[in-house]
């Protein structure tokens, strides 16, 4: 009994600091089969899991030198893991850096060449990947920290494809809580990633149950006064009259104002249908969905936030009806009389709201009648954590924790702000937090006494995730609020309906690990198979990554599981084949001389053009931020790339033209070209055909412009290769983001002097040059001399002098 009371035993390992992790078996198991395959590492929120990772990462550099890359979706994340690392790793903190959007790309690309350890954002590395800034080649350990999100275009999927084609040794893995609804959804993670192993542990385990205990979910249902019932229903009441018009469409099977999203979206593909079809129904229709849309989210936030919360929606949706180029769905939507009827109830209602009380009540008990020291409060809505942050700290220390991003009416938190309110949090300086979702993934928010759900969650990855918050040394509470005849209910039989599909999953992937590895993709296999008798070996082959022995004599009670020698504290192999601990890169990419180089504006890697042509071997992607243009394919050739709505909407209603664009563009290379990408050009808003005919015959005649159509990205992608290697392999030319300047003739460069006076453009330019013979003639002309000159008026005359004559400021 006495050995209970001694202090556990830690993990010893050469790059681990002394007596720093507590040895738990289970960690070491997964960490053991990590380390010799690209593996799915599935744990409890609150158990390790970034343990592992560190494990890996230890061994991995230990064993074969190079560079480990940690990826995490959040900032607050990203430098959660750098300051845990920098804490357990005996390697310099200089060498452990941190990569997200507030390092420039010069500066993380200085950084990259001595960093052993890096911590990044996804989209960070995506955007020094694809513009040619860092290399995966000596990476040898990527981990994908909440990996559940590589689905679809996520910047994860893009990343793991291009380590797997670079890296000389690579190896990866996944961890997530949740990773999956099911069984194709955790099976398109693992391809996406190139992950073989998938290794599972629940709170059932024998090993993971005693660092866990009991988090029973309480239901508290809540009673809507009559008065929310009223704005609710008068809302619905709008709501079936704008069904009721997209069932005169043939959109809509019923006027029902709680129609599901799944047949809300039905509708919407159909209205989209009908516009590609060049049915002007379809546009009304789409106007109508969108207005619905509206009045579902102000119905959402009276039945499940609070009455605080639609009125603050309601002030964004006056001020967006009140501005310039305002829709008609949110004018028509303001400007109905049940709808302001709603509003005024809505700002006069002044009774405490049920979930407010309650919430008020269960912080009483927790804080006060049962000594408890911290509470977690979580809400979908922005809007309430901010209200119920005000209306708490009347009575407790409370603090709100949003994302970064700015709106309407709500101030987002910079980075910096997130760090000091969790390191206060933890520190016990506030008792209670009020978060939106930024705190549910794998942030290092510390144990609390009570989770608190402000409304359930339909998603069972994201309830997983905050139930994670408590219970992990003692025994937990977490409470879900929901309200009585709402969404609230609907959401809380998805909420339990998908976590026990889950729980199940899990349970299941325990056991069929081994079909699943035959199900995934062969092609993505990137190390050599394992079958358990010759698994990779440190312990006693002088730390020699390529060695192969027997397992079987590991440390005692661990048996024959791969690689947990490494961190028993017996064996600490020397590396003898290590070089300077990097990893050597063993071939060229691409043969210098053979590159198309195509430079791209940063703004455009919203689409996935930039990011597949960097896949191609021949094709150099260059990232920065453009003048004029968003691809740059030679020193003559400047491409604009407009979707046929942003075209249309550039005519009319831009913030800049697409005139003003493309004169720039002509301004600075000889051959601009617009390229309007996708279907239904002359079905776009309610402007006359010819109008768009009309612009486009300007562009092309005005100003030089080629204008070529597309079906979508992936026909401009390839339209931008062929043009760029015409211009770079057949004509010989150089990419110039300067543009075409050197070949420009005297007189194109007087004119171009001359142009740029108080941007007067080519045409006056010309004029002027015409008029007074020399750009010198034309500088020291008064003001009414420069006015003999055909197209100057006062204005400009005015403004030309202005703009010479004034003293330079800087």
């Amino acid at each position: 009994m006495a050995a209970q009371d001694e202090e556990p035993p830690s993990i010893e390992h050469p790059l681990l600091e002394p007596n720093f992790l507590e040895r738990r078996l289970y960690q070491l198991k997964l960490a053991g089969t990590a380390a010799n395959d690209h593996t799915l590492v599935c744990l409890p929120t609150g158990l390790g899991k970034t343990t592992v990772s560190l494990l890996v990462t230890a061994r991995r550099l230990d064993e074969v030198g190079g560079t480990s890359l940690m990826l995490a979706p959040t900032k607050p994340l990203v430098q959660q893991h750098a300051d845990f690392y920098r804490e357990a790793l005996q390697i310099p903190n200089e060498e452990i850096v941190v990569f997200t959007g507030d390092v420039s790309p010069d500066d993380r690309a200085e950084l990259w060449t001595d960093a052993t350890v890096v911590m990044a954002t996804p989209q960070v590395i995506e955007n020094d990947l694809v513009g040619s800034r860092i290399s995966l080649a000596d990476v040898s350990h990527i981990t994908f920290d909440e990996c559940h999100r590589a689905t679809g275009d996520y910047a994860y999927n893009y990343i793991a494809e291009r380590y797997h084609g670079d890296a000389t040794q690579p190896l990866v893995t996944g961890m997530s809580a949740s990773p999956g609804g099911d069984e194709e959804a955790i099976l398109e993670v693992c391809e996406n990633l190139g992950i073989q192993e998938v290794e599972v542990m629940t709170e059932d385990d024998a090993d993971v149950s005693k660092f866990t205990h009991n988090t029973d979910v309480e239901w508290e249902r809540i009673d809507l006064p009559d008065e929310v019932l009223e704005i609710r229903d008068t809302l619905n009441d709008v709501i079936k009259d704008r069904l009721e018009k997209l069932k005169e469409l043939g959109v809509a099977s019923s006027t029902q104002p709680d129609q599901s999203q799944k047949d809300l979206n039905r509708m919407r593909a159909e209205l989209q249908g009908l516009i590609n079809n060049d049915q002007s129904k379809g546009f009304k229709g789409m106007s109508i969905h969108a207005e619905v849309m509206k009045l579902r989210q102000a119905v959402t936030l009276v039945e499940t936030q609070s009455v605080e919360a639609v009125c603050r929606y309601f002030d964004r949706q006056r001020n967006q009806a009140r501005s310039s180029g305002a829709s008609k769905a949110s004018q028509r939507m303001v400007s109905d009389p049940r709808v302001r009827e709603a509003m005024r109830k809505a700002e006069s209602f002044d009774q405490l709201h049920p979930k407010y009380r309650k919430t008020r009540m269960l912080l009483a008990e927790t804080l006060g009648l049962e000594g408890g020291e911290r509470v977690i409060i979580f809400t979908e809505s922005r809007d309430t954590a901010e209200a119920l942050t005000e209306f708490l700290s009347e009575s407790f220390d409370a603090k709100r924790f949003v994302g970064q991003g700015d709106r309407e009416g709500s101030d987002g938190m910079t980075q910096k702000q997130q760090q000091a309110v969790l390191d206060d949090f933890r520190a016990g300086e506030f008792e209670v937090l009020v978060s939106t979702s930024v705190a549910e993934e794998g942030l290092d928010v510390p144990e609390v006494d009570l989770v608190l759900f402000y409304e359930p969650v339909p998603t069972a990855i994201r309830s997983i995730q905050r139930k994670g918050r408590t219970g992990r040394q003692s025994e937990g509470r977490v409470v879900v609020l929901m309200a009585e005849d709402t969404r609230d209910e609907a959401y809380f039989w998805i909420s339990q309906r998908r976590e026990k599909e889950m729980e199940s999953e899990l349970r299941d992937l325990k056991g069929v690990a081994d079909d699943l590895e035959k199900e995934l993709d062969d092609s993505q296999q990137a190390l050599t198979d394992f079958d358990g008798e010759s698994e990779v070996k440190v312990a006693g082959n002088g730390g020699n990554p390529d060695a192969v022995g027997d397992c079987s004599s590991g440390t005692e009670g661990v048996g024959t599981q791969p690689g947990l020698t490494d961190f028993a504290g017996e064996t600490a192999g020397e590396n003898d084949d290590d070089d300077d601990g990097k990893a050597v890169e063993t071939h060229e990419p691409h043969a210098e001389g053979d590159l198309i180089e195509i430079v791209a504006d940063q703004r455009e890697m919203d689409a996935t053009i930039a990011r597949e042509l960097s896949k191609r071997e021949q094709i150099e992607i260059r990232l920065e931020t453009l003048d004029v243009g968003d691809y740059v394919l030679s020193d003559r050739v400047v491409v604009e790339r407009k979707s046929v709505a942003d075209f249309v909407d550039s005519l009319v209603d831009g913030d800049r033209s697409v005139f003003e664009q493309v004169g720039a563009m002509a301004r600075h290379y000889s051959r601009p070209i617009v390229v309007v990408e996708g279907d239904g050009l002359y079905e776009q808003r309610d402007i006359h055909p010819n109008a768009i005919r009309g612009a486009l015959s300007s562009l092309a005649v005005d100003f030089g412009a080629s204008v070529l159509r597309t079906e979508g990205e992936d026909e401009t992608k390839e339209l931008l290769a062929v043009i760029a290697g015409r211009e770079q392999e057949t004509a010989n030319r150089e990419v110039s983001v300067h543009g075409e300047k050197q070949s420009k003739t005297i007189g194109e460069q007087q004119e171009y002097v001359v142009s740029s006076i108080a941007e007067i453009g080519p045409v006056t330019a010309r004029s002027l040059l015409e008029e007074f013979g020399t750009v010198e003639a034309v500088m020291i002309a008064s003001e009414d001399e420069l006015q003999a000159a055909d197209g100057v008026g006062n204005v400009t005359a005015e403004r030309m002098r202005e703009v010479i004559g004034s003293d330079y400021t800087g």
